[in-house]
C-alpha cells in the first residue's frame, strides 16, 4: 500500500477533531439529466464517509434534491412548449416524457437508483417538501427580518450592488405558478405580500409558499439540517461567492457555524467541456452503472483529490482507467478500497480481454469460458462469476463508447468478400502449417513475423491478410490472443480454406 494518505482519510480526520457524529450535505438540482459531474460531489462526500466510520466515527450523508429550484430556461432537451414553465418550480411542471408525477421526479427517481447501485447511502430530503412542511419557516421569518443586514452582507462581500427592494424570500404566484419573477411588498407575522412582474398578479401568501433565494436558502439549510461537512463546487468557493456569503449570514442571522468546506473542481467530458445539463454535455449517472461495474465508476473519481481536475474519455482513455484498476487491485490501493461496493472477487482477466473473448464468443458465456481455459485460466467457481459479471459490462460500453476499430464480428468463410494476393495466400498456408497446439498469445504473435519473413511478405500485410481471413477486414485485435482464443483448430482450417 502507498505510504501516502489518501485524501479521503486526511479529510475524515480533520473533520473527526471537532466532533465524531457528522453530518455531510450534498445538493444537486434535478433540472436535467444528473450526470457524471455532479455524481462528483455525492462520491466525495460518501468516500468521506466511509473513512469516517473506519476510524470509529458516525457519518451520514443528507442528500437535498433542490426540486424548488424554478426551471431557468427552456433547455435544448425539452419541447417547445416548456416556455411556458419558466420559472415555475422543477416539482410543479409536468415530467416532459409523462412517466412521473413532476419534472424533478423524472430526473431524480434515476440518480437514486443509481446511488442505491454505487452503495451510496443518503437521506433524502427534497426542498419543495421542506418548504411546504414548514422546515424553513423559522429560517424565512429570520431572513425577513434581517432583510437589511442580508442585503448589507452579500453586497461587501460579493462587492455587487443590491437593487433597492431586493428580499431574500421569492414568494409563489398563486396566479401564474412562476417563483422567480416576485417582488416582497410587505411582511406580517407569517404572511407575505407580494407582486409578481411576469404576470401582474398582487398577492398574498404564507411564508411556506415560496422559497429563500440561493445565497440566503444555503446557510439556512445547514442550521436546519445541522450540517457539519459538505462538498460544493469550485463556482461557490469563488471569492465574494455563495459560501463566502453564506459564511456570514450562517453566523451573523442564523446564529450556527459554516460546515467544514470539500472544495471539487470540474469533470470534463474529453471535447467537449464542463458536463453541463444546461447545455447537453452530460454522461448521465444512470447510463454510467448500465456500461461499468460500481467500483469502476466510483474510482473515476475517488482516485483523483476533490480538487483535481478530471477529463473523462468514455471511450479509450476509460480503458486506460480500467488498467489502473486491475492493476490497482492487486496492490490493495487504498482508491480500490475505497471504490469496491460488495465484496466482489476480480479474476486475472483483464477487461479489454473480455470485449475481444466476448466478441469472438458472441458474447455466449460458456464460450467466453471455453476460450479463456484455451488461454490458460483456471476456470474456477470465483472466475466464472466475475466473467459473467464484467462481460456484461464489457459488452454494453462496447456497443455505446467503443470507437468502431475495437468491434468485430468472426465471419464464416462464406461472408469473406476480401481478396488475397498470391503472397497473401502463401503466407496463410505456411502459417496453418507452422502453428502448434498450446502455442501462448506471445509465440502466436512473433510467429506471424517469422512465417511473413519466410513468405517473402512484409509483416504488416501479413497481419492484414490475417484479419481479412477472419474478420473480413484490415485491422483487428491484438494477432496473439486473437488467434490464441480462436483455437488452433480454427486457425489452420479457415486459412488453409483461404
Amino acid at each position: 500500500m502507498s505510504d501516502v494518505i489518501h485524501w479521503a482519510d486526511v479529510m475524515a480526520e480533520r473533520i473527526l477533531r471537532k466532533k465524531d457524529r457528522v453530518r455531510i450535505a450534498t445538493g444537486i438540482t434535478p433540472s436535467g439529466h444528473i450526470h457524471l459531474g455532479n455524481l462528483r460531489e455525492m462520491l466525495t462526500a460518501d468516500a468521506i464517509r466511509r473513512a469516517i466510520e473506519e476510524m470509529g466515527g458516525d457519518a451520514e450523508i443528507v442528500y437535498v434534491a433542490d426540486t424548488f429550484d424554478p426551471l431557468r430556461k427552456r433547455y435544448p432537451f425539452l419541447p417547445d412548449r416548456y416556455e411556458e414553465y419558466v420559472g415555475m418550480p422543477l416539482s410543479n411542471i409536468p415530467d416532459p416524457e409523462g412517466c412521473h408525477d413532476s419534472y424533478s421526479e423524472h430526473f431524480l427517481e434515476p440518480f437514486l437508483e443509481s446511488l442505491d447501485i454505487l452503495g451510496i447511502p443518503v437521506t433524502l430530503k427534497k426542498a419543495d417538501e421542506m418548504y411546504k412542511n414548514g422546515e424553513y419557516d423559522e429560517m424565512i421569518i429570520q431572513s425577513l427580518r434581517n432583510r437589511e443586514k442580508i442585503a448589507g452582507i452579500i453586497k461587501k462581500v460579493s462587492g455587487r450592488d443590491v437593487e433597492n427592494g431586493w428580499s431574500p424570500f421569492m414568494p409563489l404566484c398563486k396566479s401564474c405558478g412562476r417563483i422567480n419573477s416576485t417582488t416582497v411588498t410587505g411582511f406580517d407575522g407569517d404572511r407575505v405580500r407580494y407582486r409578481c412582474e411576469s404576470c401582474g398578479h398582487e398577492g398574498e401568501c404564507r411564508i411556506n409558499e415560496g422559497k429563500l433565494v440561493w445565497r440566503v436558502d444555503w446557510p439556512a439549510r445547514w442550521r436546519i439540517l445541522e450540517i457539519d461537512a459538505e462538498p460544493f463546487g469550485k463556482d461557490h468557493a469563488a471569492a465574494g461567492g455563495s459560501y463566502d456569503t453564506g459564511k456570514r449570514i450562517a453566523k451573523e442571522v442564523f446564529g450556527t457555524d459554516p460546515p467544514f468546506p470539500i472544495v471539487y473542481e470540474w469533470i470534463n467530458l474529453k471535447g467537449k467541456g464542463a458536463m453541463k445539463s444546461s447545455k447537453g454535455i452530460v454522461v448521465p449517472v444512470r447510463e454510467m452503472v448500465e456500461i461499468l461495474p460500481p467500483e469502476i465508476v466510483r474510482y473515476i473519481i475517488i482516485r483523483s483529490k476533490p480538487e483535481r481536475h478530471i477529463e473523462f474519455d468514455p471511450g479509450l482513455g476509460l480503458l486506460d482507467i480500467i488498467d489502473e484498476f486491475e492493476d490497482a487491485y492487486r496492490r490493495s490501493d487504498r482508491s480500490v478500497e475505497l471504490s469496491v461496493v460488495e465484496d466482489c472477487s476480480y479474476s486475472e482477466v483483464p477487461f479489454r480481454h473480455l470485449i475481444v473473448v466476448g466478441q469472438i464468443a458472441g458474447w455466449d458465456t460458456d464460450r467466453i469460458l471455453e476460450i479463456l481455459e484455451r488461454n490458460g485460466h483456471e476456470i474456477t467457481e470465483s472466475l466464472k462469476m466475475d466473467v459473467e459479471r464484467r462481460a456484461r459490462y464489457a459488452r454494453a460500453w462496447l456497443e455505446k463508447y467503443a470507437p468502431e476499430n475495437l468491434k468485430f464480428r468472426v465471419k464464416s468463410r462464406e461472408e469473406i468478400r476480401s481478396e488475397f494476393s498470391e503472397d497473401e495466400r502463401r503466407f496463410l498456408r505456411m502459417f496453418a502449417e507452422s502453428v502448434e497446439e498450446g502455442m501462448s498469445a506471445e509465440r502466436l504473435h512473433r510467429l506471424v513475423y517469422d512465417v511473413a519473413e519466410k513468405a517473402g511478405i512484409k509483416a504488416s500485410k501479413a497481419f492484414q491478410a490475417i484479419y481479412k481471413a477472419i474478420l473480413d477486414t484490415k485491422h483487428g485485435p491484438r494477432a496473439g490472443y486473437f488467434l490464441q482464443s480462436l483455437g488452433t483448430d480454427f486457425v489452420r482450417k479457415r486459412f488453409m480454406e483461404v
